[in-house]
């Protein structure tokens, strides 16, 4: 955020307090920063063993298709290669997934997907290893792929469990009832790639014991432990997962499809086996965000008010089911939006087909769903003849309110809060008194048109996204505390991702104990499991795991002084390394209170349990929300169809900022990676082929594309059940950020703009 930025959202929130040098709401910085900025950061890719080989994966290069046959006799006789291994080398599962084990560790009797793994080979040299693996003759029968996902529902099953994975079909309300005022739409969200940062990589090395230990730069590595141990025909204890350093991830990294092959071929060569994924095996092997075809149909009253809502939504899983049961429940619950709906009817469905897999990517069904229902919002204030803000503004929902899944809104929701603070933040100006010739244009230097042909345009989105897991999931974490010599230690299970953890963890010693330097373990599964690193879990469990640990040593550290001094501990505060009484007769430091000792303890959180969704898509089945309101404001060449994001004013929902600096710079991202789903990035494919797997097809947004982004709020309205009060920051802006900016652009040009993301054609308007 930039410093002007600041200034505004001060005005906007009145004067805030000088923020604390250590502890909750000081900018305390990463603890890696340095080494990572300078390279020196040790990353899976960089990992080394003696006698290391190295890894290579065959892959399909069809769609669909039958194998006949599989030779690996020229493979295995290279000079060099020490083991190649199908599915026929996996002693146990010979299938994995994290809900559902339907996708094979090596396809066996068909391939249902562009990139599915057949074989892998460990060699003494990478080249040698690739050679091997391009050696490997494969016998196929092509078959059709399935690519529309609407045509799966008739289509041959793909898959022994069949081609649908999931189905809600929520009911809310009366089902006759009509509005004065309909609106109708199609919408298409294109396939996200998660694109994370570094090489996709590992290192699988063989224990004496008949195990193996991995490292890698898993976000999940207890479940990736279990999933790698079952098709390993081992026990859990028998392998290990050590987590390197994670270069970013907003969505699954290092998916069990690298990690198992690495695994079975340490364990049947017996040496350390490395694997470094090229750019184009990430983009086929791991999963992306749900391509979903959505049709909406809104009513409403004459004065704009929602009177129901009907909605058709279709996921594309891809060929297996990953994360799809847990993001169709999110695109179907949050199909209506932050607002008041008193009748829902909507129908949605995951299904399998033979295009790349689909799974977690941040904000999964939640931003499908609100490019949807925003584009409804748009139409619907069109027709009715009333500003987009003000029809946002008369639905917008508040606590104690009630979702069409029937459960009621108890967390902090300002939804017009948010909104009233986006549309009053000052537009920015425009570039009349500019030379022309300096003019920032749409599509750059090299790609712009006249400036006669530009067109700005105003658009709003209100975004919301749920908190931890969903639907009964078992959500906890423990953490242990340790101090000693005036240093504290943290052990907890909850991978560092780029979203904080570490950083907060220090923080909450820093604020509890009083310790400056605290210090975070690295993560293993030795230790407790703290879950996945997803829908901002770790703020919330794990954090609250380490706070509730903290306390525990607090207490061991204060009782004796407070038994000593004839009172009790709460009349003890501990503030910069000092413990003082209430009535000032103690003081003393908390090194002098050690005395040599050393203190720790283990504590666990695990927030209020949640439910499934019923036969009616009903039911209490997340812990808690968040919510965002953002407006853009883009500059669209009418004549070329190209788009600039000038300017996109944030205003988010927080519950408590616990490090100013890092929340802003994870909204910022937020923010980017939104514009880059709605403007450039879509893995496409053809008839199941993806076309160009690199980062020249795939266009990511750059520092040029980033566009203006102010922070104008912050509302600090703390959730009572949640450690600190505080909300995850990072799924929001990415679920509100696309539907903004296709509001800007219909602003501008007067088009639908139906698909994200947003084609050139759909920007251009014709003569006439």
């Amino acid at each position: 955020m930039s410093n002007d930025a600041a200034t505004e959202s001060q005005a906007l929130d009145g004067p805030r307090q000088e923020p604390p040098a250590l502890g909750l709401g000081a900018s305390l910085p990463p603890a890696d920063a340095r080494a990572k900025t300078e390279g020196t950061f040790p990353y899976a890719a960089d990992l080394w063993a003696e006698g290391l080989l190295w890894a290579a994966l065959l892959r399909s290069p069809h769609p669909h298709a039958r194998i006949l046959s599989i030779d690996t006799a020229a493979a295995a006789e290279m000079p060099g290669v020490r083991a190649v291994v199908t599915h026929l080398d996996v002693l146990g599962d010979p299938s994995y997934g994290r809900l559902v084990a339907d996708r094979p560790v090596f396809a066996s009797d068909v391939v249902r997907h562009h990139g599915e793994a057949i074989a892998a080979v460990a060699a003494d040299h990478p080249d040698t290893a690739r050679m091997a693996a391009a050696a490997i003759a494969v016998e196929y029968e092509i078959l059709d792929p399935v690519t529309d996902p609407e045509k799966a529902f008739e289509a041959e099953p793909l898959h022994p469990d069949g081609n649908l994975i999931r189905h809600i079909p929520l009911r809310y309300g009366d089902p006759d009832l009509m509005g004065e005022v309909v609106v109708e739409g199609l919408y298409r969200i294109g396939r996200q790639d998660p694109a994370p940062i570094g090489a996709e990589a590992g290192l699988a090395v063989p224990r004496p014991d008949g195990g193996v230990e991995i490292y890698t730069g898993s976000t999940d590595p207890h479940t990736d432990r279990d999933l790698a141990a079952a098709c390993f025909g081992l026990e859990p204890d028998q392998v290990k997962v050590v987590v390197t350093g994670v270069p970013g991830a907003t969505g699954d990294r290092e998916d069990p499809g690298f990690q198992i092959p690495l695994g079975l071929l340490a364990l049947r060569t017996g040496c350390p086996v490395k694997l470094a994924a090229t750019r184009e095996e990430s983009f086929l092997g791991h999963a992306h965000r749900h391509p979903t075809l959505l049709r909406y149909r809104h009513h409403a009253d004459s004065e704009g008010r929602l009177v129901k809502v009907e909605a058709q939504i279709l996921l594309d899983a891809g060929a297996y089911a990953d994360a799809s049961s847990e993001s169709l429940a999110a695109a179907v619950a949050f199909a209506c939006g932050p607002y008041i709906v008193p009748h829902a009817f909507i129908e949605g469905w995951a299904v399998r087909t033979n295009n790349p897999p689909s799974g977690h990517v941040r904000g999964e069904g939640a931003m499908q769903v609100c490019a949807a229902y925003e584009g409804q919002m748009d139409k619907l204030a069109a027709k009715i003849g009333i500003d987009p803000a003000e029809l946002r503004l008369r639905n917008a929902l508040a606590t104690g309110d009630i979702l069409p899944t029937g459960q009621t809104v108890t967390c902090p929701a300002p939804v017009a809060e948010l909104l009233r603070a986006v549309r009053d933040f000052p537009l920015p100006a425009l570039p009349k008194d500019v030379p022309e010739s300096s003019w920032l244009l749409p599509g750059g230097p090299e790609g712009a048109g006249e400036p006669g042909a530009v067109r700005r345009g105003v658009g709003y989105a209100l975004g919301m996204v749920h908190m931890l897991g969903a639907e009964g999931a078992d959500e906890v974490s423990t953490a242990t505390v340790k101090v000693h010599d005036g240093v504290a230690t943290v052990i907890c299970a909850a991978v560092e991702t780029g979203q904080g953890f570490s950083t907060l963890a220090r923080q909450i010693v820093q604020e509890t104990l009083g310790i400056e330097e605290v210090h975070v373990a690295s993560v293993d599964t030795d230790q407790p499991p703290a879950g996945p690193a997803t829908h901002g879990r770790h703020t919330w469990v794990s954090g609250g795991a380490v706070e509730r640990a903290a306390k525990m040593v607090r207490t061991q550290l204060l009782q004796p002084l407070a038994h000593k001094f004839g009172m009790s501990t709460e009349l003890l505060q501990i503030t910069d390394g000092k413990i003082t009484s209430y009535d000032g007769v103690l003081s003393t430091t908390v090194t002098e209170a050690m005395d040599g000792k050393e203190l720790w303890a283990t504590a666990q959180c695990r927030p209020h349990p949640t439910e499934p969704l019923d036969e009616s898509g009903q039911g209490d089945a997340f812990v808690g929300l968040a919510f965002c309101a953002i407006r853009a404001v883009v500059d669209v060449d009418i004549e070329l169809g190209s788009i600039r994001v000038v300017e996109m004013a944030v205003a988010q929902d927080v519950g408590r900022v616990l490090n100013p600096a890092q929340l802003a710079t994870r909204i910022e991202a937020g923010v980017t990676q939104g514009i880059g789903t709605a403007l450039t990035e879509n893995l496409r494919t053809t008839r199941g082929l993806v076309r160009r797997p690199d980062l020249t097809g795939y266009a990511l947004p750059t520092s040029l594309d980033a566009a203006d982004i102010r922070i104008v709020k912050l509302v600090e309205e703390r959730d009572v059940v949640a450690p600190f009060g505080a909300k995850p920051a990072s799924a929001a802006p990415v679920v509100t950020s696309p539907a903004a900016v296709a509001a800007a652009v219909r602003a501008a040009t007067g088009r639908p703009v139906n698909r994200l993301p947003i084609r050139p054609q759909s920007a251009v308007v014709t003569a006439g």
